[in-house]
């Protein structure tokens, strides 16, 4: 499904919610039905979940406005991460519902905008986003760091993602997963990871590791060593259990752990 078609069916989505609940008409039109694109209402809907007494939200909104008109691209994964939320979260029911309701979906496309900024040399607004965007959902992403798209980060508080982790495409964590240093290192220090990983509630991933395309992370793992592709590892620290039993894991969402290709 392509952005004009999520597009259409926020706003199909948005008529139909102002008539079933009235008292909410308003908010359903200033957040979907005012602005002619999605760009529009990512930017008024981020900048009143983000506005401090140091940055309004009018500002904030110029800023997201910016970043997208520059980058279309932010718009683009944008749409890749509410099609992840509507096929791999079972609570979400309707296009909307990420843009409007899920802090996980929102902090993440406070960060996009955060690291096309680190990109353009504006450290210290991207900074200030980091710290806003870590005070507004609980969720701490570095700027620097670099996420791809189709991402899902289901109920996402106490997410951590470190200056220098990668995050493939089509890759979807739960709450209180790590992406952390070891030890007082400078440099590459953080995780790598492959497309469409699973990593489970409250792990912890941390060092320049790998973690190979399609692998799966047990919850309350601590990793410390890479993990090859398709492999499932459980524990403290972990250890392979065995392997997924889809090719990507986090299309399917299955938390449980041993070997699963039997």
């Amino acid at each position: 499904m392509d952005n004009s078609a999520v597009w259409a069916k926020m706003q199909e989505e948005a008529r139909v919610f102002c008539r079933a609940e009235p008292a909410l008409a308003s908010f359903y039109h200033a957040s979907v039905l005012a602005h002619p694109a999605l760009s529009g209402a990512l930017s008024y809907t981020l900048a009143e979940k983000l506005h401090s007494a140091d940055l309004p939200s009018l500002l904030l909104r110029q800023l997201f406005t910016e970043a997208y008109e520059a980058s279309p691209a932010l718009v683009d994964a944008c749409v890749r991460d509410v099609l992840a939320c509507i096929e791999r979260d079972p609570a979400c029911h309707h296009y909307t519902m990420p843009l409007l309701f899920f802090k996980g979906f929102q902090a993440l496309q406070c960060y996009r905008a955060a690291h096309w900024l680190w990109q353009q040399g504006r450290k210290a607004m991207a900074l200030f986003f980091q710290n806003q965007i870590a005070q507004t959902f609980d969720v701490d992403i570095h700027p620097a760091a670099r996420l791809g798209a189709g991402i899902l980060m289901d109920h996402a508080t106490g997410i951590v993602i470190g200056e220098t982790a990668v995050v493939g495409d089509d890759v979807s964590m739960l709450h209180g997963v790590t992406l952390g240093g070891s030890g007082y290192s400078k440099g590459d220090r953080h995780p790598k990871i492959g497309p469409g990983v699973l990593i489970s509630a409250q792990a912890k991933l941390l060092g320049n590791i790998t973690v190979g395309e399609g692998a799966k992370i047990a919850g309350g793992s601590v990793v410390l060593a890479s993990v090859p592709a398709h492999t499932t590892v459980a524990g403290v620290p972990a250890k392979p259990v065995g392997r997924p039993a889809s090719p990507a894991p986090a299309r399917e969402m299955n938390h449980h752990t041993g070997d699963e290709s039997a």
